[in-house]
């Protein structure tokens, strides 16, 4: 009994589940593994290297709804060249997981493919961070960075809030 007691307490070890590996959003061999089945890219493999940038409610050209009638949501809601990504695609973009939401919550890295703009052509993506100015503080770092972004599956009617 201690012996199997010992190997269930390795487990987690064994398979890099250490604490100090889930403290760091950038290696997640099991999440990589999740997004992999329900995509069905290899592990670690996203569908595109998109270059982001951000936009938040009240900047000129900016209003409360998307493309698709729906209200935009902060930290969910993404605008894409509908070329590449359909709207209504569930993206899951690594290197937003972990950042604070506005809730006060950690980010899961999944965003709602809802909107578009002028000035999305090709790999590009636009996330939408919320009101103001000052909710693109917490995104600034992936401001014109390649990101990560794999298509997840596909949601019906508005993005969830």
């Amino acid at each position: 009994m201690r012996r199997r007691l010992a190997a269930l307490a390795a487990l987690p070890f064994f398979f890099g589940l250490s604490q100090s590996a889930q403290a760091a959003p950038q290696s997640d061999p099991l999440g990589d593994l999740i997004v992999s089945a329900l995509t069905g890219a290899l592990p670690g493999t996203p569908d595109f290297r998109m270059k982001a940038t951000l936009y938040h409610a009240g900047a000129k050209g900016v209003g409360s709804l998307d493309s698709l009638g729906c209200k935009v949501v902060a930290m969910r809601t993404v605008a894409v060249d509908t070329k590449l990504i359909p709207r209504r695609t569930r993206l899951f973009i690594k290197e937003t997981v972990g950042l604070p939401m506005p809730d006060g919550s950690k980010h899961d890295g999944f965003w709602y493919a809802s909107d578009t703009g002028g000035a999305i052509k090709g790999e590009k993506i636009d996330l939408f961070t919320g009101h103001g100015s000052s909710s693109m503080r917490p995104l600034m770092a992936l401001n014109l960075a390649k990101l990560s972004v794999a298509k997840v599956g596909e949601f019906k009617g508005c993005p969830p809030a």
